[in-house]
């Protein structure tokens, strides 16, 4: 070999278990960490006897920038949870989703697009899901990554089914060597941390504790991690806040991300919360689930009745830095590829036509005001989206397309003065909703809106005029759907994670047993008017004191069950009730409102609130 021959070494990542592999060359990147972004460097495709390869070179074989191997025709790691006819539960049977054919949709120099195809047929049925998968993986020029996105469609002459979770999850690596490499975690710019390893919670190195996913670590090979509870919910994400995130190889200064561009693939709105990266390494991208928010969120597929949807697509992308770089700096850049992505969304290569491209979306305008009374203020800040058409809040559990159109949903951030602009929606019909950080309720506007292809429709002025019965005589909280606000505990010193010391304290395991410690006889005592509720009102209820007690003067009915408590969050989907008071059971002084959970069956279920208010009778 001459001596000026310069080689790349590659580093080996298997993705998506043990189904596909990607090869990245590990080159030097002077000043900063970036991508391998070559314009002039075309995609390849190899079609191999159980495998292809998609792959960019630069410089020849030996100097190869990245490639991606996947075996064929089962292909990657995605998989669904689902249920026949008859079945009750949300556990389900797991479908790995293998591929029974291949197929090339596009190869040129500048992409490269394969299908990997399942079709559905009487034959199979109880045994796989009653879906027609199609799976894309996609490769553009210079490109440092590859994109996935999923077709899944179910025929109006086939079997009822549910759906419960479908993913795409990327198990970097399952030997202890790469995951001894991928050792840095990213979810956001405050939570990331060095991981333990896979076996720290396998006996006798881990202890399992209240429920399976969380694990005391009693001896990890890496001294540092114990004491510490590793819990996969701990690194839950709001979907509006989870649009990178991924693993370092610290030793290799490498970096394995998964970017979501759009979440308008997924039910449940920008607070729907999802699991992302956790030990593994693992790096999910959840795409449907019904956690935190309970079986409310199962596509429930009738029988005769069609069913199709597109999720993603979704880029994988890898970066690089010189040795002994920052990690931030992979991270940094990470975001910056992130914002590229979104910048570019809707992309324009997808070759199916069930991925509508810009040219074929509308877009929504207009302006929200806030009528609280007699006053009026301006939405900054608030939350507008297009969503199925339904009752007031019903877009937190929607998860089905109707009529083969709907299904997605279409999320913006207003500005300072309430004006918003939701751009390249699908073509639909939708009712827009809103909600505004400080007041409770949310907007609806009846009118359904139609979108169709090269809409710009501008709603104008819409006035929110959140409920009240009058001026407000208490309130405790801050009207933000969250229970941030109020008091949480330090946690167990012997249960603890160390990213959450500082902050997100609720994400820490078992404070729902430190309520027990401070309030062992009686449920908490709030007076208003001297009270704290940053530091007198615990977050969450968990407990019944008295079961036996008379008749309330108005119940919930049965909510919940979403594990959003034992799942480390700090709210669950929001509802709002409104309570009349007869004002011949109010007394002259102090009186006393008794909030009870009527039953549970375990320490950590209960419920959290977002805000409390007390009106007097309307006297404007």
């Amino acid at each position: 070999m001459g001596s000026d021959k310069i080689l790349s070494p590659l580093l080996y990542l298997s993705l998506f278990s043990e189904f596909i592999a990607a090869y990245y060359g590990n080159r030097k990147i002077s000043g900063h960490s970036q991508g391998m972004n070559l314009p002039g460097q075309p995609v390849q495709l190899q079609i191999l006897l159980d495998h292809v390869n998609m792959v960019i070179f630069a410089g020849g074989l030996d100097n190869g920038i990245l490639q991606v191997s996947i075996s064929k025709p089962q292909e990657a790691y995605w998989d669904i949870v689902w249920t026949g006819n008859g079945t009750t539960g949300i556990k389900g049977d797991l479908d790995r989703l293998h591929g029974t054919t291949f197929e090339v949709i596009v190869q040129t120099p500048e992409q490269i697009e394969i299908s990997f195809i399942r079709k559905w047929n009487a034959s199979l049925e109880g045994k796989v899901v009653p879906l027609n998968i199609d799976k894309r993986y996609v490769m553009l020029r210079g490109s440092s990554g590859f994109y996935t996105y999923s077709i899944y469609e179910h025929l109006q002459c086939w079997p009822e089914f549910d759906l419960i979770i479908p993913g795409s999850p990327s198990n970097l690596e399952r030997t202890y060597l790469l995951a001894n490499r991928f050792n840095y975690m990213a979810i956001s710019d405050k939570r990331q941390r060095s991981m333990p390893l896979p076996d720290d919670r396998i006996p006798p190195r881990g202890q399992p504790l209240a429920y399976p996913e969380a694990v005391l670590l009693v001896h990890p090979i890496e001294p540092e991690y114990k004491g510490e509870v590793d819990d996969k919910y701990a690194y839950s994400c709001e979907s509006r806040n989870l649009n990178v995130h991924g693993w370092i190889s610290t030793d290799q200064s490498v970096g394995f991300w998964q970017i979501t561009p759009s979440n308008e693939f997924r039910s449940g709105g920008p607070l729907k919360q999802f699991l992302g990266s956790h030990v593994g390494p693992t790096c999910l991208t959840v795409l449907h689930s019904t956690h935190y928010t309970g079986a409310v969120m199962i596509i429930k597929i009738g029988a005769n009745e069609p069913w199709k949807k597109v999720y993603g697509p979704i880029f994988t992308y890898l970066n690089s830095a010189p040795n002994g770089s920052c990690t931030v700096s992979l991270w940094e850049d990470a975001k910056l590829q992130t914002q590229n992505e979104v910048t570019n969304w809707p992309y324009a290569f997808p070759a199916s036509e069930d991925f509508p491209k810009s040219h074929q979306r509308g877009c929504v305008k207009g302006r929200l005001l806030v009528r609280d009374g007699i006053t009026n203020f301006l939405a900054s800040g608030a939350y507008v989206g297009l969503a199925i058409p339904g009752d007031v809040g019903s877009w937190q559990i929607e998860s089905k397309i109707i009529m083969l159109l709907l299904g997605y949903q279409f999320w913006t951030q207003a500005d300072t003065d309430g004006s918003f602009l939701i751009e390249d929606a699908r073509p639909g019909a939708y009712n827009l909703y809103g909600w505004v950080p400080g007041f409770i309720g949310e907007y609806k506007l009846d009118t359904p809106i139609n979108i169709l292809a090269g809409s710009d429709i501008n709603v104008g002025d819409l006035v929110y005029s959140p409920p009240r019965n009058g001026p407000t005589i208490w309130e405790i909280g801050i009207a933000d759907r969250t229970a941030a606000e109020f008091y949480i505990p330090d946690p167990n010193p012997n249960y603890i994670n160390k990213l959450y010391l500082d902050f997100d304290k609720f994400r820490q395991y078992g404070l729902w047993e430190r309520y027990t410690e401070l309030y062992p006889n009686q449920d908490l005592v709030f007076v208003v008017g001297t009270g704290d509720y940053s530091k007198d009102w615990f977050f969450a209820q968990v407990r019944v004191n008295n079961p036996n007690g008379t008749l309330p003067l108005f119940t919930t009915g049965m909510i919940g069950k979403d594990n959003t408590i034992a799942r480390h969050g700090i709210h669950g989907v929001y509802r709002l009730f409104t309570v009349n008071v007869p004002g011949a059971q109010l007394l002259l002084g102090n009186n006393t409102f008794f909030l009870t959970l009527k039953a549970n069956t375990s320490s950590f279920q209960g419920l959290m609130y977002d805000y409390i208010r007390f009106d007097c009778p309307d006297i404007y």
